[in-house]
């Protein structure tokens, strides 16, 4: 049984453009034995690129996380300090609460986002 943290776009993926993730990370994510997380942090990132103008993504995202069985990931103080810690290899801090919360939880982190792997998470590319 797997882990998994999905990324933001990752997580957009699944719903609108499956075929751009690997066979095996589709695989992984529709496994029923794999614990499946989104952040309230991607729910959040959605939200406010949406309304910059900047994303065009699902009315009711974090909706659709909870039908496809995507379990919710709170955000907690823990997850806060160790993203204030994290080494300055990204400055999106969306991402950077993203991999706290992989470390904190000790998740696997699918992301397309090469730049994760200087930090101490494990990255699952996603294509």
């Amino acid at each position: 049984m797997r882990q998994l943290l999905l990324d933001t776009h990752v997580a957009l993926w699944v719903f609108a453009s499956p075929q751009l993730l690997k066979p095996e990370v589709r695989s992984a994510v529709t496994e029923p034995r794999n614990t499946v997380m989104v952040s309230a942090i991607s729910v959040w990132e959605v939200e406010v690129k949406r309304a910059l103008g900047k994303l065009d993504a699902p009315e009711g995202f974090a909706a659709l996380c909870v039908d496809r069985g995507f379990d919710p990931l709170d955000v907690t103080f823990r997850h806060a300090e160790v993203a204030g810690a994290l080494p300055l290899h990204h400055t999106d801090p969306f991402d950077r609460m993203l991999v706290a919360q992989a470390i904190s939880e000790n998740l696997e982190f699918v992301t397309k986002d090469r730049a994760m792997s200087a930090y101490d998470v494990r990255v699952v590319a996603a294509i």
